[in-house]
C-alpha cells in the first residue's frame, strides 16, 4: 500500500471532519478573494470622488468584521483537520504496537529496539504530518490558487493574468527537482535518527556494563559521531526544503515585474483602472501562499513517503507465529510431544531433533543438559514462541496451534532465564497477571518464592519502586519476584527456565519445597523445570537429559544415577563442588 492509498483510505473513513474543515477553508478562500476586490472598488470610488466619508467608514468596518470572521474560520478548520490527522497517528501506532506484540523472538533477533522506537515516534510523526499539515496546505493552497487565478482571469484582465503566469512553469520544474532531493535526504535523515536512537537505547540499557569496563568515553565519542551524522542529514533535508523559497520568490518577482509593466501600459492606454491594477497586485501577492503551500506540501509528502517506506515492511512483516487457533478454552489432559524438530534460521545444526515425551497432569518434568542443548528452545516451542518444523505438540487432546495464543499463554506461568520487571512497585510486579489480587495473596506468593523476608527489609516494603528492569534489585531478588508473579497466576502449567540460577542453594531448596507443597495442594498443576543445577530437578517425576538437541537420557533421579551417564557424572561433580563451597 502506498502513502496516498493509506491517507486516502483514512480520509474516506474520517470524511466528516475533513469535509467540515474543507467547507471552512472554502469560506476562508472566498473571503481572501473578496477583500482585494473590495479594496479595489474603494480605491476607484475615492479616485472618482463617489465614495463618501460615511460609506468609507462602513466599508472599513465591514473589512474588519470580515477579517475577524476569517480569523475564526482559520482557527476552527485547523482544530478540525489536525484532530483528524492526529487520529491517524493513534491508529498507526496502535496497529504497529499490536503487530509488534504478536511477533515472536525470531522477529526481534533481526530488529533493533532503537529503530523500532524511532518508527513508532519520528516516522509516524512524518506520516501524521502528511495526513494533516500536507492535506491542509494542499487543499488551502489549491483552492486559493484556483480562485485567485479565476478572479484574475475573469474578474480583472485575462491578458494581464496570462502575462504574469509566464514564469510559473519554470517554478514547477524547480519544485520537481527539489522534491526528488528532499525524498532522498529525508530517508537518510530518518535512518540516521534511528541509528542514534538505537545507540542511546543500548547505552542506557547497558550503562552499568559500560562503566564497569571504563567505556564511557568511547560510548560518548560514538554518540557524538552519530549525533553529528543525524544533524548533518537533517540539515541537508532542510537545505533542500529551503530551496523552495528562492524558487517562489524569483517566480513572483518576475511575475510582479511583468504584470506591472503590462498593467502600467494598459492604465496609460485607459484600458485598465488604477483600482483594478491595485486589486490585481493584491491578488498576485495572494499567490505567495499557494506557491509556498505547494513547496511545503511536496516536502511533507516526500518526508511521509520516506517514513512510510520504512514503516510499511514492519506492518506487513509476516508473523513469526500465526494465531489461527479457534479454541478459547484449554482442555485438561496430558502434554504430548512427538518427534519434535526445530532449526534456527541460518543454522545447520538442529536445535531440537526427534524430541518425544509425555507430561501427565500434576507431574513435574526436569530438563537438564549442557549449555546450548535445547532446553530453552523446547520451552519456547511449548509457549509457541517458535514454530517447530517437524513433529507435533498436543495438550489436552488438541494440537497447540488449535488454541488461540491468548488461551495457551494464559494457561502457562513462565519464568524466563532473564527475569523482566517493570518500572513499578514490587507489589505491582508480582500482581502483574492478577491485578485484582489482594495484598495477602501477593505476600503469600512472595513467601512461596522466598522473597517476602527480603521485601520486609526495604524502606517501603511492597511499595518499593524497583526501577527500570528491576535495576534496584539483585539478580536473585529479581528472579524470586518473577517466580512469585508466576505462582500468583496459579495457571495449569508452570515453566521455570533456569529461574533459580541466581539464588543460593539454601534459598533454592526452600523454593523447591514450596513448589512441592503447591503441587500437592493442586494435584492437576504440571511443571517443567529447566536447570543447569541438578538439585533443582531431583524430585521431578521425570528427568530428561538433552544434548545437542536430542534426548540422551530419561528417567527419575535414581534411575539416571544408575545409568551412570552424563547426569550421574554431572551430579557427582556438582555435589563435590557444593561440598567444597560449604567447607
Amino acid at each position: 500500500m502506498s502513502l496516498s492509498r493509506l491517507i486516502g483510505g483514512f480520509v474516506r473513513s474520517h470524511w466528516r471532519p475533513y469535509a467540515q474543515a474543507g467547507a471552512m477553508l472554502a469560506g476562508v478562500a472566498v473571503i481572501g478573494i473578496w477583500i482585494p476586490r473590495q479594496v479595489g472598488k474603494m480605491i476607484d470610488g475615492l479616485a472618482a470622488h463617489t465614495l463618501g466619508y460615511h460609506d468609507l467608514l462602513l466599508d472599513i468596518g465591514l473589512l474588519l468584521l470580515v477579517g475577524l470572521l476569517n480569523y475564526g474560520l482559520r482557527v476552527a478548520w485547523r482544530m478540525k483537520l489536525f484532530s483528524a490527522a492526529y487520529q491517524l497517528g493513534v491508529e498507526l501506532r496502535t496497529r504497529f504496537y499490536r503487530r509488534l506484540s504478536l511477533q515472536g523472538p525470531t522477529f526481534y533477533q533481526k530488529q533493533r529496539t532503537g529503530d523500532l522506537m524511532a518508527l513508532a515516534t519520528n516516522d509516524i510523526d512524518a506520516i501524521e504530518m502528511a495526513a494533516g499539515e500536507a492535506m491542509l496546505a494542499g487543499f488551502d493552497g489549491s483552492l486559493s490558487l484556483c480562485m485567485v487565478l479565476g478572479i484574475m482571469l475573469l474578474g480583472v484582465d485575462w491578458r494581464l493574468a496570462l502575462f504574469a503566469l509566464i514564469p510559473f512553469p519554470f517554478m514547477a520544474w524547480a519544485f520537481w527537482r527539489i522534491s526528488s532531493h528532499i525524498h532522498t535526504a529525508s530517508a537518510d535523515s530518518l535512518k540516521r535518527f534511528s541509528a542514534l536512537n538505537d545507540h542511546v537505547q543500548e547505552t542506557l540499557s547497558g550503562v552499568r556494563t559500560l562503566r564497569a569496563l571504563g567505556l564511557e568515553q568511547r560510548s560518548s565519542t560514538r554518540f557524538s559521531e552519530l549525533a553529528g551524522h543525524a544533524a548533518n542529514a537533517a540539515l541537508t533535508a532542510q537545505k533542500w526544503e529551503a530551496a523552495y523559497e528562492p524558487a517562489v520568490g524569483l517566480t513572483l518577482t518576475a511575475a510582479t515585474a511583468l504584470s506591472l509593466g503590462l498593467g502600467g501600459y494598459l492604465v496609460w492606454q485607459g484600458e485598465l483602472t488604477i483600482g483594478a491594477l491595485t486589486s490585481f497586485s493584491m491578488y498576485l501577492g495572494q499567490l505567495i501562499w499557494p506557491m509556498f503551500a505547494a513547496g511545503w506540501v511536496l516536502s511533507l509528502i516526500e518526508r511521509g513517503r520516506a517514513a512510510y517506506a520504512r514503516l510499511q515492511p514492519m506492518l506487513d512483516a509476516p508473523l513469526s507465529i500465526d494465531d489461527k487457533g479457534t479454541l478459547d478454552k484449554l482442555s485438561p489432559g496430558a502434554l504430548h510431544i512427538a518427534d519434535l524438530g526445530y532449526n534456527y534460521p541460518g543454522q545447520t545444526e538442529p536445535a531440537l531433533s526427534h524430541i518425544t515425551l509425555t507430561l501427565q497432569p500434576g507431574q513435574t518434568l526436569g530438563l537438564v543438559g549442557p549449555t546450548g542443548s535445547g532446553k530453552s528452545t523446547l520451552l519456547r516451542a511449548i509457549l509457541r514462541q517458535i514454530a517447530p518444523q517437524h513433529g507435533t505438540l498436543r495438550w489436552g487432546g488438541h494440537a497447540l496451534d488449535e488454541y488461540t495464543l491468548h488461551t495457551l499463554r494464559a494457561a502457562i506461568s513462565w519464568v524466563p532465564q532473564e527475569s523482566f520487571l517493570f518500572s513499578a512497585s514490587i507489589a505491582d510486579n508480582i500482581a502483574l497477571a492478577r491485578p485484582e489480587a489482594t495484598r495477602a495473596e501477593v505476600e503469600r506468593a512472595a513467601d512461596l518464592a522466598a522473597i517476602h523476608d527480603d521485601i520486609q527489609l526495604f524502606p517501603h516494603k511492597y511499595e518499593t519502586e524497583v526501577g527500570e528492569k528491576g535495576i534496584t534489585l539483585s539478580g536473585g531478588q529479581r528472579q524470586r519476584v518473577a517466580i512469585a508473579r508466576a505462582l500468583l497466576s496459579d495457571n495449569e502449567m508452570l515453566l521455570l527456565d533456569d529461574a533459580l540460577s541466581a539464588v543460593d542453594t539454601g534459598t533454592e531448596t526452600r523454593i523447591l519445597e514450596h513448589l512441592e507443597e503447591l503441587r500437592r495442594a493442586h494435584p492437576g498443576r504440571s511443571a517443567i523445570i529447566a536447570s543447569h543445577r541438578l538439585s533443582a530437578v531431583v524430585n521431578a517425576d521425570q528427568i530428561v537429559v538433552l544434548q545437542h538437541g536430542r534426548i540422551t537420557e530419561t528417567g527419575s533421579h535414581e534411575q539416571l544415577l544408575a545409568q551412570n551417564g552424563w547426569y550421574a557424572s554431572q551430579w557427582r561433580y556438582q555435589q563435590l563442588e557444593a561440598s567444597l563451597d560449604a567447607a
